[in-house]
């Protein structure tokens, strides 16, 4: 593993995966940007840890906040995009206004991000870009029509941009991860079961993470997909 200290923004950082990410970094001595919709949700007094409040369904405050943030962190050389939800059901359950959200936060959101923040990343020697996908995105679902095209986009998103990216040091990676016990399914009608085994935890995926960014600058690691031991579904009553 490497050595080297790296700065990093990790999004959706308030809670589930994006808070496992952004503690288990700052653990290894990494300095961490964590965005959240309200940095009061993760306002932990750290040195290696700063909150900032981003909501990625504001399109138009994408790009002023990563030109700041850029202007303030220079040594920003790797990126976690773990902001995003859930909505599921038929395809005419869903109104146009969730529709658009949905795709906006899980997708459109993270493209106008990266398209921000790439060029001062492309002149780092070394520097990752590491998308959270989704089980979603490798097979669609019933009643995850517009949830899995989000996940879908965001994989195929992440396969060309790595290969805009091949001539420079930005690695692309993207992590699919099955069912995760998190906050994610407080608002959902299921929530994977509650035995060991079958669900993942926001650390496994964590730790996946932690891999790519801890890697040796060589080493470029396309796609993870992680999966519970056994899969079992639970429908709330």
């Amino acid at each position: 593993m490497s050595t080297v200290k790296r700065t990093v923004l990790v999004s959706g950082a308030s809670s589930g995966i994006g808070r496992a990410v952004a503690e288990l970094l700052i653990s290894q001595g990494h300095f961490v940007i964590g965005t959240s919709r309200d940095v009061r949700r993760f306002a932990v007094e750290h040195p290696l840890f700063v909150p900032a409040q981003l909501n990625l369904a504001a399109l138009s405050d994408i790009e002023p906040f990563c030109k700041q943030l850029q202007a303030n962190f220079p040594r920003l050389d790797a990126v976690i995009f773990a902001a995003g939800y859930g909505q599921f059901g038929n395809l005419e359950q869903l109104s146009f206004s969730q529709i658009e959200h949905l795709m906006t936060v899980n997708f459109t959101g993270q493209v106008f991000m990266t398209k921000a923040l790439l060029p001062k990343l492309k002149q780092k020697s070394h520097c990752n870009l590491i998308y959270i996908g989704s089980e979603a995105a490798l097979k669609g679902s019933r009643n995850g029509s517009v949830y899995c095209a989000s996940k879908f986009a965001l994989r195929g998103f992440s396969q060309a941009l790595r290969d805009e990216c091949g001539k420079s040091g930005v690695r692309v990676s993207l992590v699919n991860p099955g069912m995760v016990d998190t906050a994610f399914f407080d608002h959902l009608h299921f929530n994977p079961g509650r035995q060991p085994g079958q669900a993942l935890l926001a650390e496994d995926v964590a730790d996946a993470i932690s891999y790519i960014v801890n890697a040796k600058p060589n080493c470029a690691v396309d796609e993870i997909n992680l999966s519970p031991l056994n899969k079992v579904i639970e429908f709330k009553k």
